[in-house]
């Protein structure tokens, strides 16, 4: 029994619905957010591999329960190269509610989801391997009420 316990908490965590829709097709990175928070210093990152020229449209879809406290979301997107030095960098500020507080989005599943523009046309010219990053710029650490992001290509 201890040893199926780990494999049905691995199981559930890919059979369990998330509060947006999602497939593999264009997915640059993706995480759901353990009890929906987001640890401060706990980038979401992954690694892509380019061996040709690559334009991206990149569009970020994030999840957020009532338990998020703020009226806007701040991050910093950045891509780095494969030396690890910044290949682009850009600081965004998303308002999520408006001046009464209500969300700019209906809830399904008790999650609103917003799909927010993050870099059009992001041409990566020199084949590697290149790191894709979002990190969150909150007042405190850690946020509560974020349940997933997923950082895709609108052209895949």
């Amino acid at each position: 029994m201890k040893k199926t316990l780990p494999i049905l908490m691995v199981l559930a965590m890919f059979v369990l619905p998330a509060c947006s829709e999602k497939t593999d097709d264009g997915i640059v990175l993706h995480r759901s957010f353990h009890n929906d928070t987001w640890e401060r210093f706990d980038y979401v990152f992954d690694s892509v591999e380019l061996k040709s020229e690559k334009t991206y449209d990149l569009s970020m879809r994030i999840g957020f329960t009532d338990a998020y406290a703020y009226d806007d979301f701040s991050m910093v997107f950045t891509v780095f190269d494969a030396s690890g030095n910044p290949y682009r960098a850009r600081g965004y500020k998303f308002k999520l509610k408006d001046s009464e507080g209500n969300w700019n989005a209906q809830p399904t599943d008790g999650c609103y989801t917003f799909v927010l523009p993050i870099n059009k046309e992001l041409r990566i010219a020199e084949p590697g391997t290149y790191r894709f990053q979002v990190e969150y710029r909150m007042p405190k650490t850690p946020i509560t009420g974020v349940r997933e992001l997923t950082l895709f290509d609108e052209n895949d």
